[in-house]
């Protein structure tokens, strides 16, 4: 028998000494389907493989009826005219809502206005607004002169030229570049009045570092839904590569998962597929209802976590030319 998380909290209240009590309280399953939200990011391709690797990952998640999926712009714009065309394809030959992020980095503001229009003009209605990173990793952030100063800027800009729907970054951990905790929620306050709808996280790990974070950002007057930002560990190495640019900390128990899957690629999804339904079971048991998955353009594992969480396709794929 599966029990739902309202007989769990009971089962919790009226036996908190019971050993079977704690034991229930981590159930096998817990569909989180009648109101949980997914949305997933994508990268543009590079190659034509890529590429239909990209297209292969939105047939194969199309069918579970994501809120929304953002496609990534490179730093320093490098990757423009592939995201546009991924965002545009997508709003033109599918169902799903498309985003398209884009950055402040080495542009003026007319040159980023002119993207922004291009999307409008594509049939693109959301924007996910980045500050954006330097075209040489690890180089502080410097503002173009003619350009928008930061993420907030940037979304003012965008509000004056369309009603777009915005989504934002947020970082639990504290983005490297702000010093301490609250300047960074002052800044993402900033972009928040300036005219965002939502916050979607940076990654992490452990549940208890976004409720953290939830409640700071309540506690700073931060009214914006907090979406998640959940990434399955496809190589651990990578993973830890990537947390020490953005802050994210890597729990040594971590290490100790993945420790000898190296050359057992099937026996690592498997690990950081539970791992990763797990966290998002634990959000939901905790008032989320929104999970953003980044895919690294690969589905089985973002498909794999999302079924484990109960959620099943609602309609046939919509056709995807080759």
């Amino acid at each position: 028998m599966t029990l739902s998380l309202g007989q769990l909290e009971e089962a919790r209240r009226v036996r908190p000494d019971d050993d079977s009590a704690v034991a229930l309280a981590a159930p096998l399953f817990a569909d989180v389907a009648g109101d949980c939200r997914v949305s997933f990011e994508y990268f543009p391709p590079k190659t034509e493989k890529m590429e239909a690797t990209l297209w292969d990952a939105v047939r194969m998640l199309e069918p579970l009826e994501p809120s929304f999926v953002s496609v990534t712009y490179g730093a320093g714009g490098s990757t423009r005219e592939r995201t546009h065309a991924t965002v545009a394809r997508i709003a033109r030959e599918t169902a799903i809502s498309a985003a398209a992020h884009l950055t402040c980095v080495e542009a003026t503001r007319s040159e980023i206005d002119a993207v922004a229009e291009e999307y409008w003009a594509a049939g693109v209605r959301h924007i996910v607004a980045l500050r954006g990173d330097m075209p040489t990793p690890g180089a502080r952030f410097e503002a173009h002169a003619d350009g928008y100063a930061n993420a907030a800027a940037l979304v003012a800009g965008l509000r004056r030229l369309h009603p777009f729907e915005i989504s934002v970054a947020a970082y639990p951990e504290c983005h490297p570049d702000s010093g301490d905790v609250t300047t960074d929620l002052d800044n993402l306050k900033a972009k928040i009045d300036a005219g965002a709808t939502r916050a979607i996280t940076q990654f992490f790990f452990e549940p208890e570092t976004f409720f953290r974070f939830r409640d700071a950002a309540a506690a700073a007057g931060i009214d914006a839904d907090l979406v998640p930002g959940i990434m399955p560990v496809t190589n651990f190495a990578a993973v830890q590569r990537m947390s020490k640019l953005c802050g994210t900390d890597v729990p040594d128990w971590m290490g100790r998962l993945f420790e000898g899957l190296d050359a057992l690629p099937a026996a690592r999804q498997l690990v950081a597929a539970t791992l990763a339904a797990e966290l998002s079971r634990k959000l939901y048991a905790g008032g989320v209802r929104h999970l953003h998955f980044y895919t690294l353009n690969r589905a089985e594992l973002s498909y794999a976590i999302c079924h484990m969480l109960g959620l099943r396709p609602k309609a046939a794929a919509g056709r995807v030319a080759a």
